[in-house]
C-alpha cells in the first residue's frame, strides 16, 4: 500500500471511529482543541493528516496511533495497556478496540465511601477476582465475593466499590453506551 492510499483511508476512519463512539465534531474539538472546520476537512480527505492533528485525536479515542492511519496489526494478540487512575481506582483496558464491548481490570483501594449511585445508557458486568465487592443497584445492596459475578441494566441506579475491610480486584464489561457520562440519579443530600 502506498503513502498517498493509507493518507487516504484516515480520513474515512476518523469519521467512523468518532461514529462508533456517539461523539460529535464539536464534542472532540473541545477535547483536542481542534477547530470543528479542521476536524471535518480531515475526515472528508480535504487535509492532509500531520502528527500534531493525529496525536490529540488518537489520545481523546484512547487509542494508538496506529489504529487511526490504518497499520497492519503486528500480529500479537496480547493487550498491553498502561494503568488509568480514576477517581482513586486502577483501571486496566483489556480491549482495544473503540466502540462495542470494553472490558476493564479495576483495582479498587481499601476505603469506606458513601454510595452515590449513577445511572447511564446499557448493562454492565462485574466479576470480582479478589476481595468483597459492595453493589448497590436501586433499592438492594448486597457484597459480591471472589468467583461472583453481576450483570445489572444501568438505567438503574447503582454503585459499586470496596466494603471498606480491604481492596477489591475485579472485571468491569460494559456496552458503547456505557462510556457515556454518568448523570446524578438524585441530588446530594436528597
Amino acid at each position: 500500500m502506498t503513502t498517498d492510499e493509507v493518507l487516504a483511508g484516515v480520513g474515512p476512519r476518523l469519521r467512523q471511529m468518532r461514529k462508533d463512539r456517539e461523539v460529535t465534531l464539536a464534542a472532540l474539538s473541545e477535547t483536542t482543541g481542534i477547530s470543528v472546520s479542521t476536524l471535518s476537512r480531515l475526515e472528508s480527505g480535504l487535509r492532509k493528516p500531520s502528527l500534531e492533528l493525529l496525536l490529540p485525536i488518537a489520545r481523546a479515542h484512547r487509542v494508538a496511533l496506529d489504529e487511526l492511519v490504518g497499520a497492519p496489526s503486528a500480529g500479537d494478540p496480547r493487550v498491553r495497556s498502561k494503568p488509568i487512575v480514576m477517581g482513586g481506582r486502577t483501571h486496566w483496558p483489556l480491549t482495544r478496540q473503540p466502540g462495542g464491548l470494553q472490558a476493564y481490570k479495576v483495582l479498587e483501594p481499601k476505603r469506606e465511601q458513601e454510595p452515590d449511585p449513577r445511572t447511564h445508557e446499557g448493562y454492565e458486568w462485574l466479576y470480582v477476582l479478589a476481595g468483597r465487592l459492595r453493589l448497590v443497584l436501586g433499592e438492594r445492596d448486597v457484597v459480591l465475593t471472589a468467583g461472583e459475578a453481576a450483570e445489572f441494566d444501568t438505567r438503574v441506579p447503582h454503585w459499586f466499590g470496596s466494603t471498606g475491610e480491604g481492596p477489591v480486584e475485579f472485571l468491569s464489561l460494559f456496552g458503547p453506551q456505557g462510556e457515556r457520562m454518568h448523570v446524578r440519579a438524585r441530588p446530594k443530600g436528597a
